[in-house]
């Protein structure tokens, strides 16, 4: 009988799938995005409600650039800016 398959194993043998792997970078490069943007929020020691307001805007409005990120869909350059300075950083974009 073969052992269960732990997700190590698992996504060795599914990264050997171009279109799975593809998909896969693509979506942990997402979530390191997100990730990012999370961490430099808490940092800060802002809610969503207090970049919110920093924003003028809503709470659920921080909200959905925060789960946009995670689903793919990318908020404005001008939501970004404002969020960036909301948390006191600088938006930079860079193709490397």
């Amino acid at each position: 009988m073969e052992a269960a398959k732990n997700f190590e194993d698992t996504l060795v043998e599914q990264m050997k799938d171009p279109e799975f792997q593809e998909e896969f970078l693509r979506t942990k490069q997402e979530l390191a995005i997100l990730d990012r943007v999370i961490q430099i929020r808490r940092k800060a020691g802002l809610s969503q409600e207090a970049v919110a307001k920093r924003m003028g805007t809503s709470q659920s409005a921080v909200a959905r650039i925060e789960s946009g990120l995670l689903s793919g869909r990318l908020p404005s350059l001008t939501s970004l800016q404002k969020y960036a300075n909301a948390v006191g950083k600088q938006l930079e974009i860079r193709l490397v």
